[in-house]
């Protein structure tokens, strides 16, 4: 059996971190937050508004892979879910090249203007708030040749439990 790990991707202020938590404790299946994997100089840096480089992302995007297929085979389920911004196809490719496991994404889509107000009221995250416009530019919304993608636009007036109900629904269905 191979492992799969569920990332759950999107912009800062999506929800990614919630959202994959509450799947995880749902789902029986370990959490873990990238964010927690990044160098202290990635955070440095991005807590002084500097957006990361493609150079800064890769090595934290091997250590996301190689951790997530680490707990996701030590696992009963053979699964972890994964708070991970995976902005850019290159990036999700990157974790889908982990000989370890299999990776698919559910991606948590949102307006602009939606992410500012969520930005607008968080505290104690390092991702500084004017960084938005550049996880924006940056994005690359996944395509539909990215079967392995599942999207949920949660731009509506959709609660986070039916945010977590939909992607475990969707999530169930394409894992089968």
């Amino acid at each position: 059996m191979v492992a799969t790990c569920v990332v759950v991707m999107g912009v800062s202020g999506a929800g990614k971190s919630t959202v994959a938590a509450e799947l995880g404790t749902k789902l029986g299946a370990p959490y873990i937050d990238a964010d927690d994997l990044h160098t202290q100089a990635a955070i440095d840096k991005m807590a002084s508004g500097v957006p990361l480089t493609d150079q800064d992302r890769h090595p934290w995007l091997a250590k996301v892979a190689q951790v997530a297929a680490t707990r996701a085979r030590e696992s009963e389920r053979q699964e972890c879910i994964v708070a991970c911004s995976a902005l850019r196809r290159i990036y999700r490719d990157t974790l889908r090249e982990s000989l370890n496991a299999r990776f698919v994404f559910l991606y948590l889509r949102l307006t602009p203007q939606v992410l500012a107000e969520r930005l607008g009221h968080r505290e104690s995250h390092f991702m500084h708030k004017n960084m938005l416009q550049s996880q924006l530019a940056t994005l690359e919304e996944p395509t539909e040749d990215e079967k392995d993608v599942l999207v949920i636009d949660i731009t509506g007036e959709m609660s986070r439990e039916q945010v977590v109900h939909t992607s475990e629904a969707q999530l169930k269905a394409l894992l089968r």
